[in-house]
């Protein structure tokens, strides 16, 4: 009787989790939402960033090799969700910045200059390829690549928000 009972409890909790594990699964949605001091929040998904202009971006990860990154400029997801970008980038507006978080709640923080064309040359991409590949479950399905940044400390992997505020 026990070993009928303990039977049933063993396959009673298996079937529990992996119900919630693939529950877990399915509510991880591909999606970044775009959201804060925008005029038209948004929710991005990887066809939505495939539709948009891409641009490619070379740098060398943790493993020491150079990889080609593929995605959109930040600053033009930024300036889509109607973001304070290029001319009205002044002022009061040179106080805003950019909080990029991932799903286990890693944040990077970027000035909103640092990612405008008019004040800044660098490329920071949200991407989801890698050398013409899907990213690995493990760093996607969206990281941000910083091209010239030292360390890759701000490629932050499972980008999952976007937040725009004021430093104030």
């Amino acid at each position: 009787m026990k070993k009928y009972i303990s039977s049933i409890i063993l396959f009673l909790f298996l079937t529990i989790s992996t119900s919630s594990f693939l529950n877990a699964q399915e509510k991880t949605t591909e999606t970044v939402k775009i959201s804060g001091e925008v005029t038209k929040p948004l929710s991005i998904g990887i066809a939505d960033l495939q539709k948009m202009p891409r641009i490619n971006v070379n740098r060398k990860d943790r493993d020491n090799k150079e990889h080609q990154y593929s995605g959109v400029l930040l600053s033009a997801l930024l300036q889509n969700s109607g973001a304070t970008i290029g001319k009205e980038l002044r002022g009061e507006n040179l106080t805003k910045y950019v909080i990029v978080q991932a799903s286990d709640g890693y944040q990077v923080i970027f000035s909103l200059a640092e990612l405008d064309a008019d004040f800044a040359d660098k490329k920071i991409i949200l991407a989801d390829t890698i050398d013409n590949l899907p990213l690995a479950p493990a760093d996607g399905p969206f990281r941000i690549i910083v091209q010239n940044d030292k360390r890759p400390a701000r490629c932050i992997k499972q980008v999952n928000s976007i937040r725009v505020g004021f430093a104030k």
